[in-house]
C-alpha cells in the first residue's frame, strides 16, 4: 500500500461524504425526512455543532468555545493521523495494509466533518424548517459552521432501556437514535475494524 493509493481513497471518501451532505443541505429543509426503507431507515436532515453522532461540549457565554475546542481537536487529530499514515508507509515495512486503510478511513472521516465546521457557514445560507439552504449565503464564521447529519435508523422502540444506554435512543425511545453521516460511519467502522482485526499490531 502506497501513499498514492491511500490519497486516492481519501479523495473518493471525501467526495462521497461531501456530495451527500451538500445534496441534503440544498434539497431538504431542516428536520425534513425521506423514508428509504419503511420502519427502519430514513434520511433525516439535522445539523449539529459538535462531534460524531451529534455530541457537543456545552459552554457558557455567547461564544461557543466548546465547538472551537472540538474543531481544534479534530485538526490536531487529522495532523497526527496523517503523520502516522505517512510514517507507516515511508518509514516502516511491518505495518499491515489493513491498519493503513483503517487509519485512512479515520483520517477521511475527521477531515469530512471538519470541512463542514470550517466552511459551510461561509458558503451556505442557514437551513431552517421552512427554507432550503443555497450557495452564496453566510450563516456563521470560519470553524463555526454546523455539521450535516442524515442517516437515521429507528429500528425499534425500547421503552425500558437501561439509563446508561440512553445515548442510543431518540426522544421517542427508538433504538438506534443518533443521526449521523458518512464521515461518522468511516470513523466508526475503522475503529471497530482496527480493534477486532488489527489489535495485535496496535497493542504489541
Amino acid at each position: 500500500m502506497n501513499l498514492r493509493k491511500l490519497t486516492l481513497l481519501v479523495v473518493l471518501l471525501l467526495i462521497a461524504d461531501q456530495a451527500l451532505k451538500i445534496w441534503v443541505k440544498t434539497h431538504m429543509t431542516l428536520g425534513e425526512s425521506i423514508t428509504v426503507f419503511p420502519d427502519w431507515f430514513q434520511l433525516l436532515f439535522i445539523e449539529n455543532k459538535g462531534a460524531a453522532f451529534g455530541m457537543h461540549i456545552p459552554t457558557a457565554g455567547g461564544f461557543d468555545w466548546g465547538k472551537l475546542l472540538l474543531g481544534l481537536f479534530r485538526v490536531a487529530m487529522i495532523g497526527v493521523i496523517g503523520y502516522l499514515i505517512w510514517y507507516g508507509v515511508r518509514r516502516r515495512s511491518d505495518v499491515p495494509n489493513g491498519a493503513l486503510i483503517g487509519g485512512t478511513l479515520i483520517f477521511a472521516g475527521a477531515l469530512g466533518n471538519i470541512l463542514d465546521s470550517a466552511f459551510y457557514g461561509l458558503l451556505f445560507s442557514e437551513s431552517t424548517p421552512l427554507t432550503v439552504a443555497h450557495f452564496g449565503g453566510h450563516y456563521a464564521g470560519f470553524m463555526m459552521g454546523k455539521v450535516v447529519d442524515m442517516f437515521y435508523f429507528p429500528l425499534f422502540q425500547w421503552n425500558n432501556a437501561p439509563q446508561w444506554l440512553g445515548f442510543l435512543l431518540d426522544s421517542r425511545n427508538y433504538f438506534f437514535g443518533p443521526v449521523f453521516n458518512l464521515a461518522d460511519t468511516y470513523i466508526s467502522v475503522a475503529v471497530v475494524y482496527l480493534l477486532i482485526f488489527q489489535h495485535k499490531f496496535l497493542f504489541r
